[in-house]
């Protein structure tokens, strides 16, 4: 791009910022004397760019009030992260928005792109290709997401309809104070008033959300994604596992899953050398027990299975058939 032009566009970007900018700025910023500022503005205004000159001694100049500027411009750069964060967010199921939204919404870029960049992105994202599969979480419906946000932001109570995971379907009023996005799915954490409890509800199970007058102020050390983690973790599932794993806490939760497992350190036992690894204390709520043997291998660390039981056979069959797998002949070539 020439640098004339690159220039006239940083004054375009520097009057979108909004305000009356005096041309002694404008001219610091864009490394020129005024007299070439106007020669800029000039050339905006040939364009159909609304720039207005404003006298006095805090004159200078500025974008027409209410105007609604033309197409994106964007760099290279920019055009890339942008196409590249809609395809990967809606593959995640991290996009608050239907596959019709995002795909509009890449398709109105492109088509404001210069020729030479569409085409470059073209090969880009012809040629990319992606390991995991395409999550199949539902997007939350922007008419939840924005309100939700909005009291999240200015601290005020909501009212909506909520959907459980059962069927059954309630009228709630809330104090949100937190958005979080986790494993392809978006939660929202709230206070229920009318109990005194803090909850953690599902985003797409959410509807006709509204909301009130008035103001709330939020949980002190408030944190809205550990909230998430320890809410799905102890949610009510088939089988109730407890394990004491020796090793430090962020060691043993980094490797277990996030949501799944609550880790916490046990006291020292009397007489332990002060050298000693700690113990900690695993709980975890799962549906099925049969995954848990691989994890607890991985683990690489010494471990006591308080309960179930059946998760005690489970596992010296699973040491049985690494045993067994260890002890065999490569095949004869």
């Amino acid at each position: 791009m020439p640098r004339p032009l690159a220039r006239v566009l940083t004054l375009l970007e520097l009057l979108q910022s909004g305000g009356i900018r005096p041309v002694s700025e404008l001219a610091d910023r864009l490394n020129v004397d005024e007299r070439t500022v106007r020669r800029y503005a000039q050339r905006l205004l040939d364009i159909d760019v609304p720039v207005e000159s404003v006298r006095g001694r805090y004159g200078g100049y500025r974008l027409a009030p209410g105007y609604r500027l033309p197409p994106l411009m964007l760099s290279d750069d920019e055009a890339l992260a942008v196409l590249l964060g809609l395809i990967a967010g809606r593959r995640s199921g991290l996009t608050a928005a239907t596959d019709t939204a995002s795909e509009t919404a890449s398709a109105k870029i492109r088509r404001v792109l210069p020729e030479r960049l569409r085409r470059r992105l073209d090969a880009v994202l012809g040629s990319l290709a992606f390991t995991d599969p395409p999550g199949t979480a539902p997007a939350p419906d922007p008419g939840v997401l924005l309100p939700i946000a909005e009291a999240v932001h200015h601290h005020r109570p909501i009212s909506l309809r909520y959907t459980a995971g059962d069927g059954r379907r309630s009228e709630r009023t809330l104090h949100p104070y937190g958005v979080v996005a986790h494993a392809g799915r978006w939660y929202m954490t709230a206070v229920d008033p009318s109990v005194g409890e803090d909850r953690t509800f599902r985003l797409d199970r959410i509807a006709e959300v509204r909301i009130l007058p008035g103001s709330f102020a939020p949980p002190e050390a408030s944190d809205p994604a550990q909230r998430v983690l320890t809410g799905l973790a102890t949610a009510p599932y088939r089988h109730e596992v407890s394990l004491r794993v020796q090793g430090a806490v962020g060691d043993i939760g980094a490797r277990l899953p996030a949501g799944l497992a609550l880790v916490s350190q046990l006291p020292s036992p009397d007489g332990a050398h002060p050298d000693a690894d700690p113990w900690c204390r695993v709980d975890l709520r799962v549906d099925r027990l049969d995954w848990l043997p691989a994890v607890l291998a991985s683990l690489d660390r010494p471990f006591v299975i308080d309960r179930p039981v059946e998760l005690r056979g489970l596992v010296e069959t699973f040491a049985r058939r690494l045993a067994d797998s260890a002890r065999r002949s490569p095949p004869p070539d």
